[in-house]
Formats: C-alpha cells, sequence, structure tokens
C-alpha cells in the first residue's frame, strides 16, 4: 500500500530533520569536495557563474556550500523542510523553508536544479520530480543523485523512504526532459561503484 503525503506525515518527516540536524556525525556540514557526488555536479552543470542553481531538499547545505564557493558569482538556492536544518547553510547560499513537492519558486526560474539524497524522502516521487522539472529553464540541467532499489534494506530506513529503480526516474524525467541518462556512481573516483548510488542527469 502506497504512503501518502498527508500533513501527519509532513510534520512526521520534518520533526525527524529538524532532530536530525543536531546530529553532526551522520548529518554533517561540510562534505569533501572530492567526492564522486560532487565532482559529478561540477562537470555536468560546468560554469555556474551567473546562474541561478537550487538545491532541492539541501540539508544543511554541503553541497551547496561547495557550489557556492567554487562559483561566487551563481545564485545558489538551498530548499529544505527542516528550518533547523537551514540554519546551518552557509551565507553565501539563500534559503527556503518548502516541500519537494510544492516548490514555491515559479516557473523556469533557475538554470541548474539537483536532489542529492533527498528525493528518497518526498513520498509523492511523481510530483516532486515534476516539481523539479517545473522551476528549471528551458534548457536547463537536472541531477538527481540517489540510492538503486535493488540494494533496498542495506541501511535501517525510515518507513516513508524510497530507493529506486534506474527506468523508474528515466521515465519521470523524459516527461518534461528532452536528454536524460543515468550512470552508477561511486564515492571515489578510483574506486568502481558497487551499484548503491546511482545519478540521472536531464537537459530540458
Amino acid at each position: 500500500m502506497p504512503v501518502v503525503l498527508d500533513a501527519g506525515l509532513r510534520e512526521e518527516i520534518r520533526r525527524s530533520f529538524d532532530e536530525a540536524s543536531r546530529d553532526e556525525e551522520h548529518f554533517p556540514s561540510t562534505i569533501d569536495p572530492r567526492i564522486q557526488h560532487v565532482q559529478v555536479l561540477l562537470k555536468f552543470f560546468g560554469d555556474l557563474t551567473d546562474k541561478r542553481v537550487l538545491d532541492v531538499g539541501c540539508g544543511k547545505g554541503r553541497f551547496a556550500r561547495v557550489l557556492g564557493e567554487q562559483f561566487p558569482g551563481a545564485d545558489v538556492w538551498g530548499l529544505d523542510i527542516s528550518e533547523e536544518m537551514l540554519s546551518f547553510v552557509p551565507a553565501c547560499v539563500k534559503t527556503q523553508a518548502g516541500s519537494m513537492t510544492e516548490l514555491p519558486f515559479a516557473a523556469s526560474s533557475f538554470d541548474c536544479v539537483y536532489a542529492t539524497e533527498s528525493l528518497e524522502h518526498a513520498v509523492e516521487i511523481e510530483r516532486a520530480v515534476s516539481e523539479m522539472c517545473r522551476v528549471l529553464k528551458p534548457g536547463g540541467r537536472l541531477a538527481i543523485i540517489d540510492k538503486n532499489a535493488e540494494h533496498w534494506g542495506r541501511f535501517k530506513t525510515p518507513a516513508w523512504e524510497r530507493w529506486f529503480q534506474r527506468g523508474e526516474l528515466e521515465k519521470l524525467l523524459q516527461r518534461d526532459c528532452r536528454e536524460v541518462r543515468s550512470e552508477f556512481l561511486s564515492y571515489w573516483e578510483d574506486v568502481a561503484p558497487d551499484g548503491l548510488f546511482l545519478v540521472w542527469l536531464a537537459v530540458k
């Protein structure tokens, strides 16, 4: 039976991330920019100077921090359901509290949009993907990094969390994007992917 994102579940998810914000060990404020999760974004997006970028489900803004620091001329935004998470986001990133399924931004207002291990918490996955595509400009680039459903069970997860089949997200992205591809992703360049992480890359 599918999980429904009602007001009660939305509040439960928000509270869980408010609590997680106090756990720096498992929810850190920074990330090593050498890891492939970061490098694939930098390579796919290219020069972000004068570009508007949105991190959907940004947490403490660890990915947005790297983009903002590497491209001071970029207009980097981070959205998260937890305002306590957003309190850790660095000054180089603008923040907005909100839901992945109801992005509080105008259509076609970002050059690049990405979600790193956050779509798995959206519950209404189809709606969240549609929203990311909606706020992306024509010709804009969208990246989603998340876990492969074929590896479900490797970690303890909350009841609402979902992992994804490779073709599942490709089909959702193809509704709004003219170019869609996916590939397996490792943490480190010199370590072969083990199949846990996938990155979906799309051009609207």
